[in-house]
């Protein structure tokens, strides 16, 4: 047996994204480009063109090692199986990869395989999730955005690439840009040629670490607000210059993860604790939520609390008066 606690943590990028939208055209791109990566596959085999259509069988998990020294696992739906399969042939010496890219369909709902990661403890300790990247055909964006689904990806994402730019007027991709920003104003947002682009935009996210700089203020630039809009999923962001106390503080989390804890796609924030000089940093996904204390604050530096809510049909207003009466005041 592994020793997983002397064995570095497997980092993992989860592709996903509507049908045609161009996860498979990224994911050859990534498998080709010159980064001196062993890089592990998963996709189902209901996504669009799979990697090597002889892998398709009968059986749940199947493994194969590609021609350049990747490895491509197909899958019918049992990932949990799938990451076991990975983990057990690379312990045996059967397999050897550095890195794990995870493709999903384009029906898939982003939650489960982010879950995946947290609730199992073997999975938690030897897998790092490291970001959600989601694909967005431009050409076809108004009709996709119409299901929960293609909002929930948009939401889940910590990058999100933009394809097919060619095809629209840069009015329609102003547009769109900013429709997404509403719905996600967190993630960074690319556009993306024929699956080209900096690998770096696309690993070591860290989107789902701690100790990562959470960057929030960079990424929460205004967003015009739309004349009228039927996306359930939007960011609600929530901010304090009032030092907050780690009890109340406590107490709202719980009482929203009880009653809305199904809705919250994903949430993260860097907290101003009274009393305390390092900043409390917190992330989550649905029920699922970690917090650490990172680094101190500096000495000429604004303490203000940011959180940030990505979720399904939020009661905003709600939220706000319960964040109010733990501050003392209403949020910007």
């Amino acid at each position: 047996m592994t020793d997983s606690a002397s064995v570095p943590q497997i980092p993992v990028t989860v592709l996903t994204g509507f049908l045609g939208a161009g996860k498979t055209t990224l994911l050859k791109y990534i498998l080709k480009a010159e980064h001196g990566l062993k890089i592990a596959v998963i996709e189902n085999e209901f996504s669009e063109t799979p990697i090597d259509a002889q892998l398709l069988g009968d059986d749940a998990v199947q493994v194969t090692t590609l021609s350049n020294g990747c490895v491509c696992c197909t899958i019918n739906n049992d990932l949990e199986r799938a990451l076991y399969v990975l983990l057990e042939r690379r312990d045996n010496g059967e397999l050897d990869f550095d890195r794990l890219v995870i493709e999903c369909t384009g029906l898939a709902d982003p939650a489960p395989v982010a879950q995946t990661f947290f609730v199992d403890e073997t999975l938690r300790e030897r897998y790092l999730l490291d970001g959600i990247i989601t694909l967005v055909d431009a050409a076809n964006a108004d009709r996709h955005l119409q299901e929960a689904i293609a909002q929930a990806q948009v939401g889940f994402g910590d990058r999100i690439l933009v394809s097919k730019r060619d095809l629209v007027s840069p009015e329609q991709y102003e547009a769109l840009v900013e429709r997404l920003q509403r719905i996600n104003r967190r993630a960074e947002i690319h556009s993306v040629e024929h699956g080209t682009i900096e690998l770096e935009r696309l690993l070591d996210v860290r989107g789902f670490n701690l100790n990562a700089d959470v960057g929030l203020r960079p990424l929460l630039r205004p967003v015009r607000p739309a004349a009228a809009t039927t996306d359930r999923i939007t960011t609600l962001v929530l901010r304090s210059d009032q030092p907050l106390e780690i009890e109340r503080l406590s107490e709202f989390m719980d009482d929203l993860l009880q009653w809305h804890g199904n809705s919250l796609l994903r949430y993260k924030g860097v907290l101003n604790i009274a009393g305390e000089e390092r900043r409390l940093v917190f992330q989550g996904v649905l029920r699922l939520y970690g917090f650490d204390w990172d680094t101190e604050w500096k000495g000429d530096e604004q303490r203000e609390s940011v959180i940030v809510f990505i979720g399904d049909n939020l009661p905003e207003e709600e939220i706000r008066r319960g964040f109010d009466r733990i501050t003392g005041g209403p949020t910007a």
